[in-house]
């Protein structure tokens, strides 16, 4: 099965939706080098992007077709790709970032990562809302598979949306190898002190934009920290857009000399903060799946986060769940994962949950889905 997978969106920096991207590429270029699964991958880029691509997917394809600027791309997804696909004998398309060709003629599956284009466009630019709830609901159309993250995103999307093919729940996946508490304490704390951050401290880690209530989390975070004065909060993660609204909060707590902002940090270190953290927070607003919560478990970190949406189904019990709207209940949801004897209780519960969620167990129901899209293509 020749399966074209359109990676032309992943930035340069991947988070989120880019790392799901990247770790799907890398595990079907696995299994096609290997000869397992009947997959034959090509990695659809941008003109800019090639060697990247052919460094993480060796045995796959590149084609480095699409142009670099959005609007560009956004518009040679539905002029060129439909004649490319047909070009290149593809089997199954796979628009992992809630779009894909409109006039394919080809198998096809869509991935939908969350609805809150719908429910929240106050929580993304303009310009994004005026482009993908309509574009969601058209691909979502004509998609033969629809991929969701979570069954919230799911729910949401069959209240929104109407797909004709079939929707697929499939969870993302945690890198074992790289998100693990076995970590070496005194290199963990090196690197960590490269970037300013010593223990203790409460850590949260993301893109800094509304939905993910960073805001909140300072303010929560004032009420702790008077009885615990070396404790200190971490907000690290690029900047998205949104920003001036956390930069106020900090300066209205009270405690913002206790608050360091890092920005995003490397990939080496990411680890080992979720290790060495007291706490690690993340009382997003909504989410889609979580990825970091997830990571954050599987580290053995002591976690809070938000109940509801997708992060329950992620988290299960392995995790302190709060609104995520309460700041009073999201400071006694950090009080209470800063007691020595839950915190003990909650680093045993973390990996033990995580282990279930593999990138192999993920490529191998997306390669189930790509089948049931060509099966459901050949009796339209």
């Amino acid at each position: 099965m020749r399966v074209l997978l359109d990676v032309s969106a992943v930035p340069m920096e991947p988070v989120g939706a880019g790392v799901y991207a990247l770790a799907l590429a890398r595990g079907l270029a696995a299994r096609a080098a290997h000869g397992e699964g009947g997959v034959e991958l090509l990695l659809l880029t941008r003109r800019n992007d090639t060697q990247r691509w052919s460094r993480i997917a060796p045995a796959a394809r590149v084609l480095p077709e699409v142009p670099a600027a959005r609007p560009l791309r956004l518009g040679w997804e539905q002029l060129h790709a439909p004649s490319l696909a047909v070009r290149l004998g593809v089997d199954v398309w796979h628009g992992p970032h809630y779009t894909m060709p409109l006039r394919l003629t080809v198998p096809s599956v869509v991935t939908v990562h969350d609805l809150t284009f719908f429910d929240h466009p106050e929580w993304h630019e303009r310009s994004k809302v005026m482009f993908f709830p309509r574009m969601i609901a058209a691909s979502v159309h004509r998609a033969n598979v629809c991929i969701c993250v979570s069954e919230f995103t799911a729910s949401r999307l069959l209240v929104h949306t109407h797909p004709v093919g079939a929707v697929r729940v499939v969870h993302h996946g945690v890198d074992h190898e790289r998100f693990s508490p076995a970590g070496d304490v005194h290199r963990d704390r090196a690197v960590l002190a490269e970037h300013g951050i010593a223990e203790p401290y409460i850590a949260f880690l993301s893109t800094i934009e509304p939905r993910k209530n960073a805001s909140g989390l300072v303010a929560a975070f004032a009420r702790v920290a008077a009885p615990r004065p070396d404790l200190r909060l971490v907000l690290a993660g690029g900047g998205g857009w949104g920003g001036e609204r956390l930069r106020r909060a900090v300066e209205r707590s009270g405690v913002s000399t206790r608050i360091l902002r890092p920005g995003r940090l490397p990939d080496d270190v990411v680890p080992a903060l979720y290790r060495r953290a007291a706490v690690v927070a993340y009382p997003s607003f909504e989410e889609g799946f979580g990825l970091p919560a997830l990571e954050a478990l599987a580290c053995g970190a002591p976690l809070v986060t938000s109940a509801g949406s997708s992060l329950g189904e992620v988290v299960g019990d392995a995790a302190i769940t709060v609104g995520s709207h309460d700041v009073a209940a999201l400071a006694g949801a950090l009080e209470t994962a800063l007691d020595p004897e839950t915190a003990m209780r909650l680093r045993q519960a973390g990996p033990a949950h995580a282990s279930s969620f593999t990138w192999e167990r993920s490529v191998e129901a997306h390669i189930d889905a790509y089948q049931i899209a060509s099966d459901r293509a050949g009796v339209r």
